[in-house]
Formats: C-alpha cells, structure tokens, sequence
C-alpha cells in the first residue's frame, strides 16, 4: 500500500517537471573538483569525502535549479498531501478498517489548509535556530569566529538556540497529526497538542532528534555510495552522462523521508495519547 503510494507520489513528482536537474549536479561536481585543494581528496577516502561534500551541497542548495513559483507551491503541495494520506491511512489501519490507497488520496486532503497553516507555524518557530546557523557561518567566514573562547561561545550559543527551537517544535509535530482531526482548527490543535506534551515535552525531543538521526543515516549510508558509483560509472563510460541517477535517488529518498517521518510521528502521537501514566 505505501508503496504504491510513493510511486503516485513519484509520478505527480514527475509531472510537474520536480525532479532534480543533472546539469545542476554535474555542475556541483565540477565546481568541487576545480576547487579543492590539490591532493587533499585522494584515494578511497578522498572518494567518501568527495561524496559527502557533494551530498551537503545537494541537501542545502537543492537540484531544483530555478523552479517557478507554481512548482514550488506544487512541491509544497505535495509534500503535505504525502504527509495527510499516510497519517489517514495509519489512523483508519490501527483502528481496524480495510482501506487502500485510493481511499487515503481522496479523503485526506480535507484538512490542506489547516495544515498548511500549521506548516508554516514551524517553520516560523525553527527560524531561531536558522538565524543562528547564518551568524555563526558568517562568523567562522570572516574569521571573527575563529578559535578559542569566541568559537567556544559560538557553538554554545548555537547548541543552545538549536535545542531550544527543537524543543519549541516538539508540541507542532504533535499538531501536524491532531489537525488531521475531522472538524480541527489550527489553534485548537496547537492546545491539544501542548496540553499532550506537558511533562513529556523533553521525552518527545529526544525521540524526535533520534528521528532526525536516523534520517541523516540513512541520507548518508544510501546516498554516498550512489555519488560514487555514478561518478565512477560515468568517468568509465561517457555515453551515459546524461542519465539522472542521483536525481532520481534524492527523490526516492526524500520519499522515504516523509513518508517515514509521517508514519513515525503519528506512532509516537498515538504512544502518547494511549500512555495511562502521569507525565513527568
């Protein structure tokens, strides 16, 4: 069943021209093979560590290249509508119902809105965190940050601004599945959601950073070796430049990603609203 659903999801992907561009890659590539620094990526581990560099750049900057505004709204779009239909289907299979794909696809979608809304709200709670990131990277950039006490600071500070954000979020993960809720409304949810945290906010944390570990795992285990192979399969033969494969893998696995996150943030809301002890 979810695998069906991530080939529609796939295909939808596809047809909104969402799948990465292998001339931005190839570019990347390029870019870091003009400007490292000679002889420092040699042998097996120079490949990993090429590999990883390319992987870091994918992940912040993306294969998009210059998406409109209607595709980016499309990808969004998506992406959220992944989220609702595994959560639905997860909510209607644990209480016991025969359902299948087709059902999660057009009865999901009610709450698009509300959860778009809700969307939004963490990414305003996680711009801390990103702010502090900006001016520690400006920082270590101009050499302001360099070593010693102010580096010392710094990373405490961003250790600090981090977790906080995270742990600011933890109760609108919870929301994003209570706004699923037939008839929810976004600040409702927010109160149902913070009243199910309280005493249990630093739990829910710390599996929500274990759960962005083993994304951040499984990104690396996959991705590193198909960067490398496709370097290497294309160096051997040059017919095949032009064939999308890492591309193709960060879509498969930005897939995974959300439909894995969903399912396991949907688990642990429904651990917490079954758990009989008193909180913490």
């Amino acid at each position: 069943m979810f695998v069906l659903l991530a080939v529609i999801y796939i295909v939808l992907m596809l047809a909104f021209q969402l799948l990465g561009s292998q001339d931005t890659y190839a570019q990347l590539r390029e870019l870091l093979d003009a400007t490292e620094p000679e002889g420092l990526l040699e042998g097996v581990t120079g490949e990993v560590g090429r590999a990883g560099l390319l992987l870091m750049s994918i992940v912040s900057t993306g294969l998009g290249g210059e998406l409109s505004e209607s595709q980016q709204i499309a990808g969004v779009f998506l992406g959220l509508y992944m989220w609702m239909t595994v959560v639905w289907l997860l909510r209607n299979i644990l209480a016991g119902k025969k359902v299948v794909v087709r059902d999660g696809i057009y009865s999901a979608g009610a709450p698009i809105v509300p959860t778009f809304l809700m969307f939004f709200i963490l990414l305003i709670q996680l711009l801390p965190a990103a702010f502090a990131v900006i001016i520690v990277s400006a920082g270590l950039q101009s050499g302001f940050i360099a070593q010693g006490a102010p580096a010392m600071a710094a990373g405490l500070g961003l250790a600090l601004i981090v977790v906080a954000s995270l742990y600011w979020v933890v109760s609108t993960f919870i929301a994003l599945v209570v706004i699923t809720l037939p008839g929810m409304y976004p600040f409702r949810a927010l109160t149902i959601a913070g009243d199910l945290v309280i005493g249990r906010r630093l739990r829910l944390l710390l599996r929500v950073v274990w759960l962005a570990l083993t994304i951040v795992s499984w990104w690396v285990v996959v991705m590193i070796p198909i960067i490398i192979l496709d370097g290497a399969l294309k160096h051997w033969f040059e017919q095949i430049t032009w064939i999308p494969i890492v591309p193709v893998a960060v879509l498969l696995m930005a897939t995974f990603t959300i439909m894995w996150s969903s399912a396991y943030i949907y688990l642990l809301y429904r651990k917490v609203v079954d758990d009989d002890a008193s909180p913490a």
